[in-house]
């Protein structure tokens, strides 16, 4: 039983219906809205653990409302939707979405990935302490911030997952599939296009110069290394 609470935002009451039991079944609390007004007064009234959100809604594009989200939070969302084209995917994550799953779905696989998305956004132990320096950035990972010439820069919960696991290996090679598979699961080890998007979205808050980064460094067609 996770205890957490989760925000189903579609607008096909079969659907919100169904979603809604197995999800109390499997021990969340369940809010519901069916368009993208209502979702984002639920969100910033209920604060839920983690949104599942549809990308086609009647009155806003769920584009608007990840936008919205992200105006003011970090909680984790969850874009399910019907729609499998590849660029669909990235301008969701591109938008700051968590993770995308498309319709039609397991029921296992989405609970898998809900819980994962709510992992990845917990906090980390307070025993480790550690604070990195790299240039002008201070990465706290205890309390998962990070400053970049003293100001706090504000990171997804995704984005500080593919931070933290490059950092914690910092000077090291981490490869594509350890840190899509530590980041997002094992179910995602060809979704190699998720770690094109979230570096670059890193390198555009983080570097000095995104195009020519110092710190987050590709290794072509093989993985990432995080230098100090």
């Amino acid at each position: 039983m996770t205890g957490n609470r989760v925000l189903v935002v579609d607008d096909e009451p079969g659907l919100v219906t169904a979603l809604s039991i197995n999800l109390r079944v499997h021990g969340w609390e369940v809010g519901a809205a069916t368009d993208g007004a209502q979702a984002l007064d639920m969100a910033a009234r209920w604060h839920p653990d983690v949104v599942l959100l549809d990308l086609g809604l009647p009155d806003m594009s769920g584009l608007d409302v990840i936008a919205g989200i992200r105006g003011w939070s970090h909680v984790p969302i969850v874009v399910l939707s019907a729609r499998q084209h590849g660029e669909d995917k990235v301008d969701a994550l591109d938008a700051g979405a968590d993770d995308y799953v498309t319709k039609p779905f397991a029921m296992d696989e989405l609970l898998a990935r809900l819980r994962a998305a709510v992992r990845r956004a917990a906090p980390v132990d307070a025993a480790d302490d550690a604070v990195v320096e790299a240039g002008d950035l201070t990465i706290d990972l205890a309390r998962r911030r990070v400053h970049r010439s003293g100001a706090e820069v504000r990171l997804s919960p995704t984005e500080w997952a593919v931070l933290e696991t490059l950092v914690r290996n910092r000077g090291r090679m981490v490869p594509r599939l350890q840190l899509l598979q530590e980041v997002w699961g094992p179910a995602y080890s060809n979704e190699t296009g998720y770690l094109r998007v979230y570096t670059a979205q890193l390198r555009r808050k983080l570097e000095a110069d995104a195009a020519h980064p110092r710190h987050i460094i590709t290794q072509p067609g093989m993985g990432y290394i995080f230098e100090t």
